[in-house]
């Protein structure tokens, strides 16, 4: 399934350093505002320990993991809901993704310039989460005058509309996001047609220098970056992205050996990737055979005929059965004939959730 996070910030910040890092994609990185002025959008592949253990089990001709996408949004600046900076062309680019990544600058460094003149991560964030609202506030201005007019007429499908409407533009003009409000589920569906800015969920990226990934969290700009996320409830990962730059051209022992130096568990892409599954709610199943093993990204919540239908349509049209086995119960049996004697392979109908893990064969007929 595509799924898109789009990586955001104010100039300078590190966006697309990090987006180089990742992606390996060559997006310029320059010491001056709005060097990436159309988004550069890169594809990257979904590590996960599981795809490996699998590959050794199952011995198949080819590997195939999942994908993930991310675009890197030129920077953002004040006054961006009124068109400053080529604004409107950043926000449009902004309504396209599913999750925003949000990259503030946790560091100091005289060689790089700060947009403001000065490291401060909070107004950085508040400067960019306002243009958002602001652009919100716009949109739902153009519809709330003539609902209005309609509510007060008794009219039943403006008076649902007005509202919500009423509530969104209560919650932006004291600098709420849309994210913030509690909606019904009859509401959330009409909310999600108006693509607002600041209904995306998202995720904070702190960005330390490569001299203070290893002790980030006692980083004063990282703590304050956790605190404001936490108001949010929303998630932070700190990554250096000198770090991942540097990473990237690295193979994989090499990659592990570089991490062990530092000190660090596993790379900032890991950990973003991670955490942005979680923020939009997703999660792996596999299929595994002689010819192939793969990773499939679902939503979660899917049940099976859908699920089958992520990888051909034909699949879903004429589902019968899944034939299920969770990647714990495998990899303990040893092969798929052991975990049948043992009774962990299931047959799922219809109304089956997949599970994240799930391993799974899907019967069908056409």
């Amino acid at each position: 399934m595509a799924l898109t996070a789009g990586i955001v910030g104010l100039p300078n910040v590190g966006k697309s350093t990090l987006f180089n890092a990742i992606t390996q994609a060559g997006a310029e990185a320059a010491n001056y505002p709005f060097c990436t002025i159309d988004p550069n959008v890169g594809i990257v592949e979904v590590p996960d320990h599981r795809l490996s253990k699998l590959t050794e089990l199952v011995k198949p001709k080819k590997t195939v993991p999942t994908a993930f996408e991310f675009t890197d949004i030129a920077g953002i600046v004040k006054g961006a809901s009124k068109g400053e900076g080529l604004g409107n062309q950043f926000l449009s680019h902004i309504r396209q993704v599913d999750a925003i990544c949000h990259v503030v600058r946790c560091f100091q460094d005289e060689n790089i310039t700060h947009v403001s003149g000065k490291v401060d991560p909070i107004a950085d964030i508040e400067t960019i989460n306002l243009e958002l609202i602001l652009a919100d506030l716009e949109t739902i201005s153009k519809r709330i005058d003539r609902v209005e007019k309609l509510a007060r007429q008794k009219d039943k499908d403006a008076i649902f509309e007005f509202e919500i409407l009423s509530k969104l533009r209560d919650a932006f003009e004291v600098e709420r996001p849309a994210r913030s409000i509690e909606f019904t589920d009859e509401q959330i569906k009409y909310v999600k047609g108006l693509h607002l800015l600041t209904q995306k969920p998202v995720l904070y990226v702190a960005n330390v220098s490569e001299d203070g990934i290893q002790d980030a969290d006692q980083n004063p700009y990282v703590q304050k970056v956790r605190e404001y996320a936490e108001q949010e409830q929303a998630e932070v990962v700190v990554i250096s992205a000198k770090v991942e730059s540097e990473i990237a051209e690295l193979d994989g022992e090499e990659k592990q050996m570089f991490l062990e130096e530092l000190g660090i568990p596993e790379s900032g892409l890991d950990q973003l990737i991670r955490a942005t599954y979680h923020l939009l709610g997703l999660a792996t199943y596999f299929t595994a055979g002689e010819q192939e093993v793969r990773a499939w990204t679902f939503r979660k919540g899917t049940k099976a005929p859908q699920a089958a239908g992520i990888i051909h349509t034909d699949f879903e049209r004429g589902f019968i059965r899944a034939e299920t086995v969770s990647y714990d119960d495998l990899l303990d049996a040893g092969s798929m004939a052991v975990a049948r004697e043992r009774g962990k392979v299931r047959l799922e109908g219809k109304e089956y959730i997949v599970q994240d893990g799930d391993v799974i064969h899907f019967r069908f007929n056409v």
